[in-house]
C-alpha cells in the first residue's frame, strides 16, 4: 500500500540526520517493494531515536503483524493512531489485528470510527473503504459464528451488507448464520437474493436447497439440488444431500 500522500505526524525536534533518512528512505523502499519483513530492520533502527514519525510506526505494526508477532504489532499500530489519530490506515490494519486476537468489541469499534472519520471528512465512503469496512465487518461475523454468538454474527454481516449489498459472498454467510439460528424463512429470502444477483455462485444454490428441505419443501429441495447437479455434475456437495434424502433421489441428474 502505498503511503503517498499521507501527512505523518512528525516530531518538531531537528532535522533528520544524513544516516536518519537513509534508513527511513531504505525502508520505506522495501515497503513499497511489498518486503514488509525486509523493511523492519531500518525502520525499527529508525523510529529508536525518531519515535514521533506515525507512518513508520504503521509500516512496522504491518510487517510485525505479517511476521507473527500481534501483540507488538498492536502497540506499534495504536502508537501511530495517538500520534495521527485520522490514520485510516492504522485503524482498519489495527482493527484487522483486533479481530484476529479475538477482541470483536474493540476491533467494531475502530471499523465505527473509521467510517464516520471517513464521512465527516469526505462525504460518502469510497468504493475501496466501503469495501475494506465490509469485508472487515464479514470477519467479525464470522468469528462470532464460529464462537456459536450467531445474534451477533447476523448483525455483523448485515452491516458489511449495508455497506456493500453486492458482496453475496457476504449475503450467503449471512444466510447461513440466519439458518443455524433457526431462522429458515428469512435464510431463503437471502439465499433468493444472492440467486438473482449471482446465478452462477452454485454453493449458495445448494444451501438454498438445504434451506427448501428444511423448511419441509422437500420435492423443491430435490429439484434444486438436481439442477445443480445438471449445471455442474461434479458438485458431490449436491449429490451427497440427494443421497441423505432418499436413495430414489440420487439417480443421474435429468437430461
Amino acid at each position: 500500500m502505498s503511503l503517498e500522500g499521507r501527512t505523518p505526524t512528525r516530531s518538531p525536534s531537528r532535522p533528520l540526520g544524513a544516516a536518519e533518512r537513509r534508513l527511513y528512505e531504505l525502508g520505506r523502499r522495501r515497503w513499497e517493494r511489498g518486503d514488509r519483513e525486509g523493511a523492519l530492520e531500518p525502520l525499527r533502527r529508525f523510529v529508536s531515536t525518531r519515535p514521533g514519525f506515525a507512518d513508520v510506526h504503521y509500516m512496522i505494526g504491518a510487517g510485525l503483524e505479517q511476521s507473527g508477532d500481534l501483540a507488538a504489532a498492536a502497540d506499534h499500530l495504536r502508537e501511530a493512531l495517538r500520534l495521527n489519530p485520522a490514520y485510516t490506515e492504522a485503524m482498519l490494519a489495527l482493527a484487522s489485528l483486533y479481530e484476529q486476537l479475538g477482541e470483536f468489541a474493540r476491533s467494531e469499534a475502530l471499523a465505527e470510527r473509521t467510517a464516520k472519520l471517513a464521512r465527516s471528512e469526505a462525504g460518502p465512503l469510497d468504493a475501496t473503504t466501503r469495501g475494506k469496512l465490509a469485508n472487515l465487518e464479514a470477519g467479525l461475523g464470522d468469528a462470532y459464528r464460529e464462537a456459536g454468538a450467531l445474534h451477533d454474527a447476523i448483525e455483523a454481516y448485515r452491516k458489511a451488507l449495508d455497506r456493500c449489498p453486492a458482496f453475496h459472498d457476504i449475503r450467503f454467510r449471512l444466510a447461513t448464520a440466519l439458518r443455524e439460528a433457526g431462522l429458515p424463512d428469512r435464510a431463503l429470502a437471502e439465499l433468493d437474493r444472492v440467486r438473482r444477483g449471482n446465478p452462477d455462485f452454485l454453493e449458495a444454490a445448494v444451501h438454498r436447497a438445504l434451506t427448501l428441505y428444511t423448511l419441509g419443501r422437500t420435492g423443491e429441495a430435490i429439484d434444486a439440488w438436481r439442477r445443480v447437479l445438471e449445471r455442474d455434475p461434479t458438485r458431490e456437495d449436491a449429490r451427497m444431500y440427494l443421497r441423505m434424502v432418499g436413495p430414489t433421489t440420487s439417480q443421474s441428474p435429468r437430461g
